[in-house]
């Protein structure tokens, strides 16, 4: 495996992959070079299903490994909404101000604001095998935006541990909570693994 195509257009995601692969010598490299997603529907009933469909559509046009996420804020109190409406959760077209809006109204007057944030990471090697790992951190909604590092639900998403948001944490200290860190993290192990077995079978 020497190329891996992500399914992103985030510039970010893809460098930040890519670092944590260079040392397994896989080129991270992102999906608009090769192909367009528009016509992709995530349309699955959970997050793996939706990372699947992406992974299996871009395998499908390009016979290289590939690599699709997807992403969800599982609020208890909201019967786990978001879920894997995240990204569309005040809408078809929202911005990410509009879903923080959404969120925070729906929780006026409840008591119980927790939540957690779940990424999964959906895997096609080159000879067409399929792998998911995933990565979890348990945290709670704040009752303000507080913050402006991250995006999406950062400013007011409080991981388990801390006092701050996401919204007030670096970088490095994100990734010591972090739900995409945690399967990040179980990506290169699996990696590691699948690269190891490829060369014990030559």
């Amino acid at each position: 495996m020497k190329d891996l195509i992500v399914a992103s257009h985030n510039k970010g995601k893809i460098e930040e992959i890519g670092e944590m692969l260079q040392h397994l010598g896989i080129k991270v490299i992102g999906v608009n070079d090769y192909i367009s997603m528009d016509e992709v529907e995530e349309n699955a009933l959970t997050l793996e299903g939706n990372a699947k469909i992406k992974a299996e559509f871009i395998f499908d046009k390009v016979k290289k490994a590939t690599l699709a996420d997807d992403t969800g804020l599982f609020v208890r109190a909201l019967n786990n909404e978001p879920g894997v409406r995240t990204a569309r959760y005040a809408g078809e077209n929202p911005t990410e101000k509009d879903n923080r809006v959404k969120l925070l109204k729906e929780l006026e007057g409840k008591d119980d604001r927790s939540a957690f944030f779940e990424t999964v990471l959906y895997l096609i090697d080159d000879n067409g095998k399929e792998y998911s790992v995933s990565g979890i951190c348990e945290g709670n909604i704040s009752t303000q935006e507080i913050g402006t590092k991250g995006f999406g639900y950062d400013s007011i998403f409080i991981p388990k541990g801390e006092k701050r948001t996401f919204g007030e944490l670096s970088m490095e200290e994100k990734n010591k909570y972090s739900h995409r860190a945690k399967a990040l993290n179980k990506l290169n192990e699996l990696l590691v693994r699948i690269l190891d077995e490829d060369r014990n079978s030559k």
